[in-house]
């Protein structure tokens, strides 16, 4: 019998605020809500952006002064700086981004300068003639005539809407992190806020396995590209900066997956990050699916961590005609000025739109078999039984649209209704879309969504399209969206797409439904949707608590699942008291920096074992060879 993949922790960050307990989701239909949980989730998100603080004598602000009411006080705050905004990054801000010029000065005669020993360059320019003045200066005659130089600049920036984390947050002042890239940070606080929110502890379950069950698949799109990683690195010889020792490995798009093993799990188990653009998150999921179907591994923690509000890359997707840049976002409106509600207005997924808004997010699952969750207690939140994921095909341009995502969605679609029948397909799923926001988009995902709809018999197929609150954070966009799928499950509600003014003439919406207020509704599954750039397509079935609990019952018995019931009861006690403290902006990422290292002579090692010091179980050496053997025996 195959293992059935189940959710038993998730946690992370995103602009709409923290993922454990359904935060980030809450916020994404907060007028929705009853007015206790509005209450809570505006209260819990000013303790996230240090607006308020919580403690035994009630709420104080910033500055140590009670509040009686954050959630009247500090909601319009709260509001107006998490989801999509105008860039509150100081380099988008007034005089403009730093920048150079290049310019030919014409030198009607020498020049002569004072400058320091160590500003020299290495190279001498022709012509250029150098007296010492003392031991740390010297004269530098420049010759008459064309001298070329790099002018100090700011530049107006072209695109000011991002989708930011929450104001006030910054997971590298949570722990001890010295010079981390902020991608790398941000996948310290998501691993750790989903090991919290899980309510297991990890000490307790790794001794309880072969430490080659546990695997990490963790990475992003493009690596970290921020001036603590490979964006510093590439900009330091033209900036006469320094590049670091660290530059170049924090840079790699694994590395998520590396600082987790190293400094947050002490794993030893699988490792790896599978990137493909906007598909990165479900690339991951599905490594960590298949190794939990096959057996391979019994725990897997996936995710990504993507930070890429940057200057050179927002330039970058500019360049490509990809954003909402500021010129675009006046000529869809018609206005002379933008105001900050017309950046939260942004991003517009399947109505007249101009582009996608650049955001940052961090995403992590934590994965188990079926068993050992049933054994263990754990929470499950809900199960994953496939992700699927098909390329293009031959392309006009490598970001020209293909049809790899109809082969991904109609495999998930035939999938569900295989595990829960026809009905429960028709009436009870709903699509998580992509849903950029870009023209292109709008006209080639909702042509597959329809076409799907129409094989399937579905004739009013609910769409969902989150990143009108939280923006494309690139590789982790589908993380964003499972996360969101699970609060639907949780809170009965789907969010609805507030800057849907009208579905666009060209969107393909015969049988979808499209609304722009949160809507109730009780779903059994839902399809989470990725297109990346180049012809990453994949979509993810993700199934309901109350679907996967049928299924173990199914698969296990009724008393199998009565039993994991009276355990789950302390673990759910572990999570609450972690979100409880969460909530009051209290957070102790899991940061080990060198602690417990082990460097090989402190193993014991068998012909077909090893055993390894902090661990229970060894590492079994016994091969899997379905290949037969060739080996004869030994001669006499």
């Amino acid at each position: 019998m195959s293992h059935l993949p189940v959710i038993v922790g998730m946690g992370g960050i995103n602009p709409a605020g923290r993922t454990s307990g359904h935060q980030a989701f809450r916020r994404t239909v907060l007028d929705a809500l009853p007015a206790d949980q509005q209450r809570q989730t505006v209260e819990s998100l000013a303790a996230l952006m240090r607006l308020a603080e919580h403690s035994d004598n009630g709420w104080h602000d910033s500055a140590g002064q009670p509040i009686d009411a954050p959630a009247q006080m500090l909601r319009d705050q709260v509001l107006n700086h998490t989801l999509i905004r105008r860039n509150e990054d100081p380099r988008f801000l007034a005089p403009g981004l730093p920048a150079n010029r290049r310019a030919d000065l014409a030198l009607a005669e020498p020049l002569r300068v004072t400058l320091r020993r160590r500003q020299l360059p290495d190279q001498l320019p022709d012509g250029w003639q150098v007296r010492e003045i003392d031991t740390r200066e010297v004269e530098v005659t420049i010759p008459a005539g064309i001298f070329d130089v790099l002018l100090p600049d700011a530049q107006e920036p072209k695109v000011r809407a991002a989708a930011q984390l929450p104001s006030g947050f910054d997971p590298a002042s949570l722990y001890r992190s010295v010079h981390h890239p902020r991608g790398l940070s941000m996948a310290v606080f998501g691993a750790s806020d989903c090991l919290g929110a899980s309510g297991l502890s990890w000490e307790t379950l790794r001794q309880q396995l072969n430490p080659d069950h546990i695997a990490v698949y963790a990475g992003n799109s493009i690596g970290q590209l921020d001036d603590q990683g490979w964006g510093g690195l590439l900009k330091s010889l033209v900036t006469g900066q320094r590049a670091t020792s660290k530059q170049m490995p924090l840079g790699y798009g694994q590395m998520p997956a590396d600082f987790l093993n190293a400094y947050v799990l002490g794993s030893v188990g699988g490792t790896g990050a599978a990137l493909g653009a906007c598909a990165s998150f479900l690339y991951n999921l599905r490594l960590g699916i298949d190794d939990i179907r096959a057996g391979r591994r019994r725990v897997v923690m996936v995710g990504t961590a993507d930070a890429p509000i940057t200057p050179e890359i927002i330039e970058g997707f500019r360049a490509m005609g990809a954003l909402a840049d500021d010129a675009s976002l006046k000529a869809l409106d018609a206005l002379e000025l933008l105001t900050d509600a017309d950046y939260q207005r942004a991003c517009r997924p399947f109505a007249r739109n101009c582009g996608f808004t650049m955001a940052e997010a961090s995403q992590f699952l934590l994965l188990m078999d079926d068993s050992l969750a049933l054994e263990l207690g754990a929470d499950i939140l809900g199960a994953v039984p496939d992700v699927f994921v098909n390329a293009d095909g031959y392309k006009r341009s490598i970001s020209a649209p293909g049809i790899g995502n109809y082969i991904t969605l109609g495999k998930a679609a035939a999938l569900v209704k295989d595990i829960l029948g026809e009905t429960a397909l028709k009436e009870r799923t709903f699509l998580h879309a992509h849903g950029t926001s870009t023209p292109k988009n709008r006209t080639t995902e909702s042509h597959v969504f329809d076409e799907i709809a129409r094989a399937n018999g579905i004739k009013q197929w609910p769409v969902v399209a989150i990143k009108a609150f939280i923006g494309h954070s690139q590789g982790s966009a589908a993380g964003d969206q499972l996360a969101s799928a699970l609060g639907s499950f949780a809170h009965g509600l789907l969010p609805g797409i507030p800057t849907l003014d009208a579905v666009a003439d060209d969107v393909y919406a015969e049988r979808l439904r499209f609304f722009t207020t949160p809507q109730a509704f009780t779903a059994d599954a839902a399809f989470i949707n990725a297109k990346g750039f180049g012809g990453n397509n994949a979509t993810g079935v993700v199934l309901s608590p109350e679907v996967t609990e049928r299924l173990l019952t199914k698969r296990h018995g009724s008393a199998a699942i009565e039993a994991w019931k009276g355990r789950r009861e302390a673990v759910r006690a572990n999570a609450a008291a972690y979100l409880a403290e969460a909530d009051r902006g209290r957070y102790a990422p899991r940061y080990q920096f060198g602690e417990a290292v082990l460097e090989g002579p402190e193993l014991e090692i068998h012909a077909d074992r090893i055993h390894i010091p902090g661990y229970d179980h060894a590492v079994s050496l016994v091969a899997d060879n379905p290949f037969g053997s060739l080996d004869e025996g030994t001669p006499s």
